[in-house]
Protein backbone atom coordinates (compact mmCIF):
# COMPACT_ATOMS: atom_id res chain seq x y z
CA UNK A 1 0.00 0.00 0.00
CA UNK A 2 1.10 3.70 -1.27
CA UNK A 3 2.37 5.77 1.34
CA UNK A 4 -0.34 7.91 0.98
CA UNK A 5 -3.07 5.65 1.50
CA UNK A 6 -1.34 4.73 5.05
CA UNK A 7 -1.62 8.51 5.69
CA UNK A 8 -5.02 8.59 4.68
CA UNK A 9 -6.27 5.44 6.92
CA UNK A 10 -4.52 7.37 9.51
CA UNK A 11 -5.90 10.71 8.89
CA UNK A 12 -9.52 9.70 8.33
CA UNK A 13 -9.54 6.98 11.49
CA UNK A 14 -8.23 10.17 13.92
CA UNK A 15 -10.68 12.67 12.21
CA UNK A 16 -13.77 9.29 12.98
CA UNK A 17 -12.09 9.29 16.70
CA UNK A 18 -11.66 12.85 17.44
CA UNK A 19 -15.52 13.41 16.19
CA UNK A 20 -17.09 10.97 18.59
CA UNK A 21 -15.15 12.16 21.21
CA UNK A 22 -16.67 15.95 20.42
CA UNK A 23 -20.00 14.05 20.36
CA UNK A 24 -19.62 13.85 23.55
CA UNK A 25 -20.55 17.03 24.46
CA UNK A 26 -24.00 17.51 22.78
CA UNK A 27 -27.11 18.24 24.21
CA UNK A 28 -29.20 14.66 25.02
CA UNK A 29 -32.20 16.95 23.86
CA UNK A 30 -33.32 17.05 20.26
CA UNK A 31 -31.66 17.42 18.04
CA UNK A 32 -28.85 16.20 19.76
CA UNK A 33 -29.43 12.23 20.05
CA UNK A 34 -30.09 12.18 16.26
CA UNK A 35 -27.18 14.55 15.33
CA UNK A 36 -25.10 12.66 17.64
CA UNK A 37 -26.30 9.30 15.48
CA UNK A 38 -26.05 10.17 12.16
CA UNK A 39 -22.64 12.09 12.67
CA UNK A 40 -20.85 9.19 14.27
CA UNK A 41 -22.46 6.93 11.52
CA UNK A 42 -21.14 8.73 8.88
CA UNK A 43 -17.68 9.76 10.16
CA UNK A 44 -17.03 6.43 11.22
CA UNK A 45 -18.23 5.28 7.67
CA UNK A 46 -15.36 7.80 6.09
CA UNK A 47 -12.72 5.76 8.12
CA UNK A 48 -13.67 2.47 7.76
CA UNK A 49 -14.82 2.30 4.36
CA UNK A 50 -11.87 3.97 3.15
CA UNK A 51 -9.76 1.15 4.47
CA UNK A 52 -12.08 -1.23 2.85
CA UNK A 53 -11.40 0.80 -0.44
CA UNK A 54 -7.55 -0.30 0.45
CA UNK A 55 -8.33 -3.54 0.62
CA UNK A 56 -10.61 -3.83 -2.46
CA UNK A 57 -9.87 -7.15 -4.95
CA UNK A 58 -10.94 -5.09 -8.05
CA UNK A 59 -10.75 -1.27 -9.94
CA UNK A 60 -14.23 -1.78 -9.84
CA UNK A 61 -14.97 -2.58 -6.21
CA UNK A 62 -12.06 0.47 -5.10
CA UNK A 63 -14.44 2.87 -7.50
CA UNK A 64 -17.54 1.78 -5.85
CA UNK A 65 -16.06 2.10 -1.94
CA UNK A 66 -14.18 5.02 -2.37
CA UNK A 67 -17.88 6.53 -3.91
CA UNK A 68 -19.19 5.95 -0.36
CA UNK A 69 -16.05 7.21 1.10
CA UNK A 70 -16.71 10.39 -0.60
CA UNK A 71 -20.80 10.78 0.23
CA UNK A 72 -19.84 9.46 4.02
CA UNK A 73 -17.48 12.30 4.09
CA UNK A 74 -19.72 15.09 2.72
CA UNK A 75 -22.92 13.59 5.32
CA UNK A 76 -20.16 14.30 8.48
CA UNK A 77 -19.25 17.50 6.66
CA UNK A 78 -23.09 18.81 6.27
CA UNK A 79 -23.61 17.40 10.05
CA UNK A 80 -21.04 19.22 11.51
CA UNK A 81 -22.24 22.71 9.40
CA UNK A 82 -25.77 21.95 10.67
CA UNK A 83 -24.32 21.66 14.65
CA UNK A 84 -22.03 25.17 13.94
CA UNK A 85 -25.26 26.77 11.73
CA UNK A 86 -27.67 25.64 15.14
CA UNK A 87 -25.14 26.45 17.46
CA UNK A 88 -25.88 22.89 19.12
CA UNK A 89 -22.22 22.95 20.64
CA UNK A 90 -19.57 25.64 21.40
CA UNK A 91 -16.38 23.37 20.95
CA UNK A 92 -12.96 24.98 19.96
CA UNK A 93 -12.70 21.24 18.07
CA UNK A 94 -15.08 22.00 15.93
CA UNK A 95 -14.20 24.78 13.43
CA UNK A 96 -11.36 21.92 12.96
CA UNK A 97 -13.62 18.96 12.71
CA UNK A 98 -15.20 20.90 9.88
CA UNK A 99 -12.34 21.76 8.09
CA UNK A 100 -10.67 18.51 8.64
CA UNK A 101 -14.53 16.99 7.14
CA UNK A 102 -13.87 19.16 4.08
CA UNK A 103 -11.03 18.45 3.39
CA UNK A 104 -11.63 14.93 3.47
CA UNK A 105 -14.49 15.51 1.14
CA UNK A 106 -12.53 17.34 -1.31
CA UNK A 107 -9.94 14.37 -1.35
CA UNK A 108 -12.39 11.57 -1.94
CA UNK A 109 -14.73 13.33 -4.25
CA UNK A 110 -11.46 13.97 -6.50
CA UNK A 111 -10.26 10.30 -5.88
CA UNK A 112 -13.90 8.86 -7.06
CA UNK A 113 -13.99 10.93 -9.62
CA UNK A 114 -10.73 9.78 -11.03
CA UNK A 115 -11.51 6.08 -10.64
CA UNK A 116 -14.87 6.94 -12.15
CA UNK A 117 -12.70 8.29 -15.32
CA UNK A 118 -10.58 5.49 -15.27
CA UNK A 119 -13.44 3.03 -14.94
CA UNK A 120 -15.01 4.20 -18.21
CA UNK A 121 -12.49 4.69 -20.25
CA UNK A 122 -10.27 1.21 -19.42
CA UNK A 123 -9.56 -0.36 -22.71
CA UNK A 124 -9.67 2.45 -24.61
Amino acid sequence: MSEQAELLKTRTMRFAIDVCRMLKQLPHDEPGPTVRHQLAKSSTSVAFNYRASCRARSHAEFTSKIGVVAEEADEAQGWLEFIEAAKLLASPELPRLLNEATELSAIMSASAGSARYKERNKGR
